[in-house]
């Protein structure tokens, strides 16, 4: 993979001959070896981890194999985020194809079946994969669903931001806190949580209605005006960002 050699002695030597113990309610446990798996805490860990899945990766041929999805002219047959893996095919044969059982064997990792989802966008009357079939799954903190409709997963982030709106109105009362530092509070804490993944939202009139419904409703609840007040949204724009309409 191009690790200088000088790297690759020096981790050996950082993991060579590790010992450990456990601290219990009663003590602790004798010492004893760590034979496998990455320091805890440790900040190297997770470049150690990523290595380790790109080496599988590697193995396994997926950067040649031609099973994939073409996007803008390049084919794509997998996504990774840490040990989470999206393998991506035109059928179930090619699915099969990328799946690398052997190689994950031989490095000491295990594919777990009971975490294993597997979803078409299409008819498919019977899958000869191990796995549980879904019609949508979490990935990457976004819900992935198999006809692309984004509407569930637009409702469920702007919950997730009401949520978190609702937590902040004991600062959002205070009156120690200037009108702007709010804005900036809501802008910070709140708009990230329900923008996460936005960029791969397909929005309809209605999904646009909504999220402007939302955005309206922070702003209401921050200045604590109620929908009954006879304000139109226009004033309550112009109140929290002056100039902007």
């Amino acid at each position: 993979m191009g690790i200088p050699d000088h790297l690759t002695c020096l981790l050996r030597n950082l993991y060579a001959g590790q010992e450990a113990t456990v601290r219990t309610g009663h003590g602790t446990t004798d010492w004893f070896q760590i034979g496998k798996g990455v320091r805890q805490g440790c900040i190297l860990s997770p470049c150690l981890f990523n290595l380790h899945a790109e080496y599988i990766m590697r193995n396994g041929g997926l950067e040649e194999a031609q099973a994939g999805i073409k996007t803008a002219g390049r084919n794509i047959n997998n996504l990774r985020y840490a040990d989470d893996i999206t393998l991506m095919a035109e059928s179930e044969e090619e699915l099969k194809s990328l799946l690398m059982k052997e190689e994950s064997k031989k490095v000491g990792l295990k594919l777990n079946i009971q975490k294993t989802k597997i979803m078409a966008s299409g008819l498919i009357p019977l899958w000869q994969i191990d796995g549980e079939t879904v019609a949508d799954f979490i990935f990457g903190g976004s819900k992935i669903t198999a006809d692309g409709d984004c509407s569930h997963e637009i409702k469920r982030c702007l919950l997730l931001g009401r949520k978190v709106m609702t937590n902040l109105d004991s600062i959002l009362k205070s009156r120690d806190i200037t009108l702007p530092t709010k804005v900036h509070l809501v802008k910070a804490m709140v708009f990230p949580e329900v923008m996460y993944g936005c960029e791969s939202w397909t929005i309809k009139k209605a999904e646009h209605r909504r999220i402007d419904a939302f955005e309206l409703w922070c702003w209401r609840r921050l200045l604590r005006v109620p929908w009954t007040a006879r304000r139109s949204n226009q004033s309550i724009l112009k109140e929290i960002s002056p100039g902007c309409s």
